[in-house]
Order: C-alpha cells, then structure tokens, then sequence
C-alpha cells in the first residue's frame, strides 16, 4: 500500500490512482513507499519515497567481486587466509 499525502488543494481517487500507477510504471525495480503530490494551480508537483534496499558490501578478493567468501571452496579460502592486509593511513 502506498501512502499518498495531497498538499494544497484536493485530487479525486481515479487521479490518486493514476499517480500511483505511473510510480510503478516510471519505477519497476522499486518499491513505492509514499508519494507527496502538492497542487499549484493546474499543476502538481510529485515527490516519491521509496523502500530502501538492503546494501551487501562487494570486494574484490583473489580476483574475484564477491560480497562473501561462503561460496568459495577451501583453496580459494586458504588464499584468503593468507592475503597481507595493508593499512592506509590519512596524512
């Protein structure tokens, strides 16, 4: 369910409607959380908020773009292992 806060004046249903639609159309990857539609006049202006998506750091490990290491076999995690961490300081 989206939730939509009219600012400045009054918007029917089926115009409701129509701005949620379009929000999924414009954004398919995305989930619509709420959308501020402030009238000015003949025209509203939209603000979308979206879901936030859940961040998975990626590094680059023995060649490799991974997020994690429990798909590596125990080679590839002894390698891991043995890799020398360099420390980098701020000047």
């Amino acid at each position: 369910m989206v939730n939509v806060n009219v600012k400045n004046g009054k918007l029917s249903e089926a115009e409701i409607n129509a701005y949620i639609e379009r929000a999924n159309e414009l954004y398919p990857g995305k989930t619509v959380e709420a959308i501020d539609l402030t009238v000015d006049g003949e025209y509203v202006d939209v603000d979308y908020h979206f879901a936030d998506v859940p961040f998975q750091r990626i590094r680059r490990i023995t060649g490799y773009l991974v997020g994690t290491v429990d798909r590596f076999n125990n080679a590839k995690r002894a390698e891991v292992g043995d890799r020398v961490k360099h420390n980098v300081s701020a000047s």
